[in-house]
């Protein structure tokens, strides 16, 4: 379900207009669920073309687990932000501040696709406690739960 302002999907296009980050750190490639003030689910298409395997590791390519849960926090800036007014354009920004019981269950290689669930379990004095999932095939990969500032930008 979905607020009828918002248009599903949301495109990379769009998620440059909410987050500041650019390619390489560009986690999100596409909002397609959400339920604002609550939840929200997002696409991460994964190549083998993303720079941080060409280290990680050569011969056995794999997405490092912190990147993982900054998609995540990505995805649950997203909600923040289509969540305000719709349109998630805005001047503000959210940083991740604190992550805890991250825990990585399988990993994440070229050819994936990440799909990444935050749910809102808390709004108190600009910050934002979330529940996040990333799944691959439908089988959870990570989870996380983030704790995420608002900043003016």
């Amino acid at each position: 379900m979905n607020d009828s302002s918002i248009q599903l999907p949301v495109d990379v296009t769009q998620i440059m207009t909410m987050l500041p980050h650019r390619y390489p750190f560009l986690l999100v490639d596409r909002v397609i669920e959400i339920t604002p003030n609550e939840s929200l689910a997002g696409i991460k298409n994964v190549t083998m073309n993303e720079p941080f395997f060409q280290g990680h590791f050569p011969g056995h390519p794999v997405m490092p687990g912190v990147l993982v849960i900054e998609a995540m926090a990505q995805a649950a800036g997203l909600l923040t932000q289509l969540s305000d007014d719709g349109s998630g354009g805005g001047d503000k920004l959210y940083y991740l501040v604190k992550v805890d019981k991250a825990r990585f269950s399988k990993t994440v290689v070229p050819g994936d696709q990440l799909r990444l669930e935050v749910k809102l379990l808390r709004m108190r004095r600009r910050m934002g406690q979330y529940e996040c999932r990333a799944l691959v095939d439908g089988s959870e990969v990570a989870s996380a739960e983030i704790l995420c500032a608002e900043r003016d930008a």
